[in-house]
């Protein structure tokens, strides 16, 4: 195919794509996303186009700038980024036009600006260092060993077992096996050296030779040549770009041999294909499944089974050594968990009387006895233990006049990233809310996985083939629906996989449907991970049960889609002779007071009471239609009315509705009735008399305001840290925009 007749393929399928944006596609709508999956699949099997689409991108880009249409901006830049860190070899000028372009998005609003700001200094690393950004993805999400680049990602996704149909669950498992092992770390070092000298050499080098030369090496060589790159890529920052290249050349001159730069065949730029990133699948059956993984994740498994092994050191390594102290005889012991020994003195081995602070803690070191190996999870209090010493203060501290004291250990880096997959619909995210609640409480408590960590949260909705009774498909994805609206971009590629995925997981078992669930859904699950970086916050709701029995506690959950309150089916015989006096009275339904605060213009409290007889209320916090809005609660409540006519009486259900933050039910016969959270038929409360609902404050918060109030004469709230704190706790949720103005 000509040149020419490449360009106009390639711009007819990005004009398809601007037109799927506006909704006038004319493919079905179970067939969005497939456009952008295409396009890159294309350019992956012929990287010698990736050029000519990103010139045609930034063409686009200035032109929807031109016209003002900004809904195409963040879609195409993401295109042409994905496509840039893939390509082989970009002209200079190329990307300084998309630099320049990046920049100009400075001057907009949210999420243009932020955007706009993440791509123009990735743009300039890459500019300054070809091939950056495709070797740190890789090194990153693939855990190589890099002391230049120490940063580790993975995907984690999680599905619920009891939503999901156990067909969906297998299919996706051992889709995400697959992709994880096929691929190998020599074969990713592979990727990256490869990938690094092309990006620096250009037409030049020889990427056939180079390929035939890494396979036939060693697993130990390769690393060897692997870590020269990455210490020629990353290690110089400071170096000009001619000096780097110059470093790559002998590197792949060294690597080839005899065969000079420049004796490469004339056969167009072969790229390095982008290896799929690690990817673990989890199915969510127990409440502390998450913090459980994450802690694995920081503290692998085979580094806290095996801390003997040579060349292993776990991650808490400095917290252990803090809390055993900075004596160099205990910084190397091994202390036993269960000893055997007889517990005299005399009867231990002979050794060198320590000095110093460590004289007497020597005595106690025992030798000899059963040394029993912690579980990963077992250490953390450890860990935390020693995270949460202050500098200086630790149980091996020296006395005062001993010498210098021992400088404060440095605070730790935030050296991994944890992409939490959630794939479901509103349930999960209920129970999500749930464990978010959970983990931050343990963190305001004792810090450990907020310093070490970043956590990011992603959503894919799936909806079973047969949905609940009480909820459609629709009403079951409600978060995904508030992101498409809000996100263009995220309902083209990710909401459409709604009904997609039950789809894919049924199919036959045949090498068609192997051919399109390893290249279409792997993929968009891991370009999803590593595009989407923009968080839409959604408030959590606290609510607080009262029940009928007064010996039984108050219950307090969280909420995150809706609450449901409904009459109780099956009253007592008390209750329900009660209810048929009154019932002819005053109608079905119990009677309920409702003190609210009512949502105004100008921010201003304003508390309302109510006392109607009603059937049951519904508060939902996604909002229906518009993007913003998200905080406050929407409440319909289903109030009986009576009519009195020549005919007798009837009874009518007319729905209230209002807007509130904070909102209190109370039943005043004391009659019960039911509550359900997030559409989750396990999360029901029977025999409730009353609740209070309100948005759920951070833990941290909580925590240093009840400290500051404790300590401040005059009882002033926001004083000190506090008001630096944030105030409401928000369930962050990756998109490719946020929320587009």
């Amino acid at each position: 195919m000509e040149s020419s007749e490449v360009e106009s393929d390639i711009l007819r399928r990005v004009r398809a794509l601007l037109r799927e944006l506006d909704g006038h596609h004319p493919s079905c709508q179970s067939d969005r996303g497939m456009l952008r999956w295409t396009l890159h699949k294309k350019i992956q099997q012929n990287p010698s186009t990736s050029c000519v689409l990103v010139r045609i991108l930034v063409k686009e880009l200035e032109r929807a700038e031109r016209g003002d249409l900004r809904h195409y901006i963040i879609p195409l830049l993401h295109t042409l980024m994905y496509t840039l860190i893939q390509a082989p070899c970009i002209p200079d000028e190329l990307c300084a036009r998309v630099y320049d372009f990046c920049k100009r998005l400075l001057t907009l609003p949210k999420p243009f600006c932020t955007i706009g700001l993440d791509y123009a200094s990735r743009l300039q690393v890459e500019r300054r260092a070809p091939g950056t950004l495709y070797h740190r993805m890789v090194i990153s999400e693939h855990g190589l060993p890099s002391a230049p680049f120490p940063y580790r990602e993975r995907i984690f996704i999680f599905a619920d077992p009891e939503l999901l149909p156990e067909a969906i669950c297998k299919a996706l498992l051992s889709d995400t096996e697959a992709a994880r092992g096929s691929q190998s770390p020599g074969g990713c070092m592979s990727c990256v050296v490869s990938h690094a000298l092309q990006a620096a050499l250009g037409d030049s080098c020889d990427i056939h030779g180079l390929r035939a030369r890494l396979q036939a090496l060693s697993p130990g060589d390769v690393e060897c040549w692997f870590q020269q790159v990455v210490v020629a890529v990353e290690g110089t920052a400071g170096s000009e770009r001619g000096q780097r290249t110059e470093r790559l050349e002998s590197i792949y001159r060294g690597l080839l041999g005899s065969v000079p730069a420049g004796n490469a065949p004339q056969e167009g730029l072969q790229g390095t294909p982008l290896p799929d990133p690690n990817i673990s699948f989890h199915l969510w059956t127990e409440d502390e499944q998450l913090w459980k993984e994450l802690v694995l994740f920081l503290r692998p498994l085979s580094q806290n089974c095996e801390p003997e092994c040579p060349g292993q050191e776990p991650d808490g390594a400095a917290e252990v050594q803090d809390v055993l102290g900075d004596c160099e005889c205990c910084r190397h012991s091994r202390f036993s968990v269960l000893s055997t020994d007889s517990g005299i003195e005399r009867d231990l081995p002979a050794q060198d009387e320590p000095c110093g602070p460590c004289a007497e803690r020597s005595r106690l070191h025992r030798k000899g006895g059963i040394k029993k190996k912690l579980s990963p999870l077992d250490s953390v209090a450890l860990l935390q233990a020693g995270s949460a010493a202050p500098a200086g203060k630790g149980p091996g501290k020296a006395p005062r006049g001993s010498g210098p004291a021992p400088e404060p250990p440095a605070p730790p880096q935030r050296l991994h990233t944890a992409r939490v997959v959630l794939l479901g619909d509103d349930r999960l995210l209920g129970r999500l809310a749930q464990a978010f609640h959970s983990l931050r409480k343990r963190e305001a408590r004792r810090v450990f996985l907020t310093a070490r960590l970043d956590l990011q949260f992603y959503h894919i909705p799936v909806v079973p083939a047969q949905p609940p009774e009480h909820a459609g498909p629709e009403e079951l994805c409600e978060v995904a629906g508030y992101l498409g609206r809000a996100d263009p971009w995220y309902e083209s590629n990710i909401r459409t996989l709604c009904h997609m995925i039950p789809k894919l997981a049924t199919m036959p078992s045949s090498p068609s449907r192997a051919l399109v669930t390893d290249l279409f859904l792997t993929d968009v699950i891991a370009y999803y991970a590593r595009m989407g970086s923009q968080p839409v916050g959604f408030q959590l709701h606290a609510v607080k049960v009262l029940f009928q029995d007064p010996a039984q506690d108050p219950a307090e959950d969280v909420f995150l889609t809706e609450l449901l309150a409904q009459v109780q089916d099956s009253p007592s015989h008390r209750e329900l002779s009660t209810a048929k006096r009154k019932g002819t009275l005053d109608g079905p339904g119990i009677d309920l007071t409702v003190t609210y605060r009512k949502v105004v213009l100008s921010d201003r409290q304003k508390e309302l009471t109510l006392s109607l007889r009603s059937t049951g209320l519904l508060m939902k916090a996604i909002p229906a239609e518009e993007a913003p809005g998200l905080g406050c609660l929407s409440v319909t409540i289903t109030e009986t009315i009576r009519t009195n006519h020549l005919a007798g009486r009837s009874f009518a259900a007319v729905a209230n509705r209002l807007k509130t933050r904070s909102i209190k039910v109370r039943s005043p016969e004391q009659r019960p009735f039911t509550v359900r959270l997030d559409k989750d038929s396990r999360r029901t409360y029977r025999d409730v008399i009353g609740l209070e609902v309100s948005p759920c404050l951070e833990p941290s918060y909580c925590l240093q305001k009840s400290r500051t109030m404790k300590f401040s004469p005059d009882g002033t709230e926001d004083v000190g840290l506090v008001k630096y704190l944030p105030k409401s706790l928000l369930l962050p949720i990756n998109t490719f925009a946020g929320v587009v103005q």
